[in-house]
């Protein structure tokens, strides 16, 4: 049994937060002077005060001229991180147009060319699966690797522009395959081997790969799964795929794959070639690189295009001065293909960094595995998702307790809000002298809008504040500038980046494109974030605009919500909406409950009066409904549309981009809601 005792409250609260304040916010954390001094961050602010004849105090000051100076920043950023290319004569063209702003317009590089400038025998990429089966691979390894599989695709007859998609897990193939193609000019795609055929088929059958690279199998949770007939029957469905590239994954090195028609072995297909230098050709800075896939639960998954050097750019600038990676750091993200944040990952062989892949369930077979995995290899940067920082916590696991993380130096936090708890959970329970860095941004921008940063204090719930160059504001529902303190409102964007995505695939108008993210307010990207600027210049996400509550006319984020409920001892997990009643919007709380628990008049009694203590009496829910399981996405973020369409009767459009698409069974026909 797991001794609770840990959690109570310690008088002796950690040496960051005794007596610390801004504002009135708890501060958890802030860097020594010696840790401001070692920073990337700080040296690029001493260039620009140099470079520019001016003073910047602090962070934002740095920021606000980040925004002020849109193209002489990204130049910077592109001469201080170390890109390989060639930038030309003019940064940004269009800079007053949302999308039309042009960077780099005259600008030519290769991704690929960036992440293997390094060649030597230091770890690049260590890999583990739930065996403990262990991988290193030199980045000598790495170029070599990508200099043999460019070689098979040259051959292969894959051109610029040419699709070539991987049903991969996090493995070190997934980031060879990228870079390979890269070389030649081609577009990448990824997806996770635990979609299901129609959820692989409605992303990569609307962008037509050459080249599908992919598993006979992945092990999760303990469980062997076996991928070949989702190959074969995604062979049929994809008539564009000339060539399936198969990765034995499983314990048998040569998979009978007699059945997949245009189907050969990844060691067959590379196999008579040797490595050698590659000829890197530099491509136009918005050269596409990736096609990436918003996450489906409304309809098709959008198809985004984003180019090489703005994806290049923002990462080298997250990484490097954000999350002060440097040269040898070890940088881990627990991820799959599939979302977003392998991307980011990838970039940071860009920095030099050595990359930590992990495959298979973060819980199997001990909570411990993913501790011990950042422990005995010396991670600087553990990136994971908030919820599971919540299933830590509600399994009162202490990580502290089984490792000791001497290297650990910063904790990124994304896919959904980190609650203010969750934040004192990390410092009480990981590590107290530790850059917790709450990140928010998407596979819209394949990057963040709003993130930490290594030089400023870490205030209880808050994210630090705006990237760099990223020009966020919070409007109110007339587009009117919403300031600190002033309440939630919707995450704008007012000056054009480089990671904007170049074009969604098959909409040459760009009419689907503008209709996402301009539409709303005239040149002002609205992400659709519902989210509130704080006095420190930070941030608290209260959940997606277009799933807030509307009750009596008042919007309410769905995030306010779950941060009270899930103070309650009884409850595991929560998912909030609005259902449509006699004129008003309701609000209607599904939790599922911690195992000796029963939703009986006590606990409904305790979740009202946490809800209505700690955020308001309009946020306490009309109907509290106990459910098994909650649906959530691959990247394991719940998706209140969907559920909020199964309670009014409507279709949910693509269920296969769930992770457990029968939870929404659970939804249907609820006798509570017909009253």
């Amino acid at each position: 049994m797991i001794d609770n005792s840990h959690f109570a409250q310690d008088d002796n609260r950690q040496k960051n937060e005794q007596n610390q304040s801004v504002l009135g916010q708890s501060i958890l954390w802030r860097p020594s002077d010696a840790q401001v001094n070692n920073t990337n961050i700080t040296a690029f602010k001493n260039r620009i005060e140099h470079n520019y004849k001016t003073t910047l105090s602090n962070y934002h000051d740095l920021w606000r001229w980040s925004i002020d100076n849109t193209g002489a920043f990204w130049s910077e950023i592109w001469d201080f991180c170390g890109v390989i290319g060639e930038r030309g004569d003019t940064p940004l063209e269009k800079d007053t147009q949302m999308p039309g702003a042009q960077f780099f317009p005259n600008g030519s590089l290769s991704y690929a060319e960036n992440m293997l400038k390094r060649r030597d025998d230091k770890a690049a990429i260590i890999f583990q699966n739930e065996k403990q089966t262990i991988r290193k691979l030199s980045f000598n390894d790495v170029y070599n690797a990508v200099s043999l599989l460019s070689q098979a695709f040259q051959k292969t007859g894959v051109q610029e522009h040419d699709r070539i998609a991987g049903y991969l897990p996090n493995m070190p193939e997934a980031i060879i395959g990228c870079l390979a193609a890269n070389t030649l000019g081609a577009i990448w795609s990824s997806a996770s081997p635990d979609f299901g055929v129609k959820g692989v088929v409605d992303r990569f059958g609307q962008t037509e790969p050459k080249i599908m690279i992919a598993v006979d199998g992945y092990t999760y949770n303990g469980k062997v799964i076996n991928c070949l007939e989702k190959i074969k029957a995604i062979q049929d469905s994809i008539p564009s795929i000339e060539k399936i590239i198969i990765i034995p994954f499983l314990d048998n090195p040569k998979p009978d794959i007699s059945q997949i028609d245009k189907a050969i072995l990844y060691d067959d297909y590379i196999g008579e070639y040797e490595p050698k230098n590659i000829e890197f050709k530099r491509f136009s800075f918005n050269h596409p690189l990736f096609i990436m896939f918003s996450s489906g639960t409304t309809g098709k998954p959008k198809s985004i295009i984003h180019g090489q050097g703005g994806t290049l750019l923002q990462h080298v600038k997250e990484h490097q001065l954000q999350c002060n990676i440097q040269p040898g750091d070890r940088f881990f993200q627990f991820t799959t293909t599939g979302w977003m944040m392998w991307n980011w990952l990838i970039s940071g062989l860009a920095s030099g960094a050595t990359l930590l892949l992990f495959d298979g369930s973060p819980f199997y077979p001990e909570p411990k595995s993913l501790w011990d995995f950042a422990d005995k290899n010396d991670c600087k940067l553990f990136g994971t998702g908030a919820k599971y920082i919540d299933a830590l916590r509600n399994e009162g696991f202490i990580p502290k307790d089984h490792v000791d993380l001497n290297k650990l130096e910063i904790l990124t936090s994304t896919g959904s809000p980190l609650v203010h708890e969750s934040f004192d959970y990390i410092y009480q329970h990981i590590k107290s002298d530790l850059h917790v860095s709450s990140i928010s941004g998407g596979t819209d921008i394949v990057s963040c809008f709003v993130l930490g940063n290594p030089i400023s204090p870490v205030a209880r719930g808050e994210i630090q504040g705006a990237g760099l160059g990223m020009g966020v504001a919070v409007f109110d529902d007339e587009g009117s500038p919403l300031g600190p303190g002033a309440g939630p409102g919707e995450l704008v964007c007012t000056n054009p980046f480089p990671s904007m995505p170049t074009g969604f695939w098959n909409d040459p108008t760009g009419e689907k494109y503008k209709a996402a993210y301009f539409e709303r307010f005239d040149n002002i990207w609205a992400h659709g974030d519902w989210i509130e600027l704080t006095d420190n210049h930070g941030y608290i996400i209260h959940g997606r605009s277009d799933a807030t509550l509307n009750p009596g006319g008042v919007r309410i984020g769905t995030a306010e919500i779950y941060r009270q409920v899930e103070q309650v001892a009884a409850v595991k997990e929560s998912l909030a909406v609005g259902q449509a009643w006699d004129g008003d919007d309701r609000v209607i709380l599904f939790v599922m409950l911690n195992d000796g628990f029963t939703l009986n008049d006590d606990v409904i009694k305790d979740i009202k009066t946490q809800i209505r203590k700690g955020a308001s009496p309009r946020h306490v829910p009309s109907k509290i409904i106990e459910v098994s399981d909650i649906p959530r996405t691959k990247s394991g973020k719940i998706v209140e549309l969907a559920v909020r369409n199964v309670i009014h009767n409507r279709p949910v459009k693509n269920i296969d981009a769930l992770a457990n698409p029968e939870a929404l069974e659970l939804y249907q026909d609820i006798k509570q809601l017909q009253s």
